[in-house]
């Protein structure tokens, strides 16, 4: 079951902790870089990022998250986010296809790090199409992504 949540409460950013942590660390041995943002983050930092966050629960446990931030027609995906206990089980997939129908958008655009093959297969498979790299140092470029929709 996918719900929308209220990071500001405590109980909720420990729990996404618990799930964030996990998930980011396999990222950082997959683009070979353990310095990601996402790792720092704490409770309070969480609470104060201004992202909407949906969950992915199975049976009451948060398994999952998408954390997004919605401007004129634009979702700006901030965080996808599996635990590696629930990796290849197709929930980014079911996060993503949330997403879309959530909002009345144009546009959904997203970064990852350009050596996370698995999020760039999945972007790529949902229509998502290359828009830059971005060299970040000698050891990290992000790729960014957009995917537009028609209007009707």
């Amino acid at each position: 079951m996918i719900k929308k949540f209220d990071i500001r409460n405590t109980k909720n950013a420990e729990k996404l902790l618990k799930i964030q942590i996990p998930s980011y660390k396999v990222e950082a041995e997959v683009i070979d870089y353990e310095d990601i943002p996402p790792l720092k983050d704490t409770v309070n930092t969480l609470q104060q990022c201004g992202e909407t966050f949906f969950g992915y629960y199975i049976k009451e446990e948060l398994c999952a998250a998408i954390s997004v931030k919605v401007s004129d027609h634009e979702v700006d995906i901030h965080r996808l986010i599996v635990h590696p206990d629930h990796f290849r089980k197709g929930i980014a997939q079911k996060l993503l296809t949330f997403i879309e129908g959530q909002f009345d958008i144009k546009t959904i655009i997203v970064a990852t790090g350009s050596k996370n093959t698995p999020a760039i297969t999945l972007y790529k498979k949902n229509g998502f199409q290359v828009t830059k790299e971005v060299q970040v140092n000698e050891h990290l470029s992000l790729t960014y992504f957009e995917k537009k929709f028609l209007s009707d």
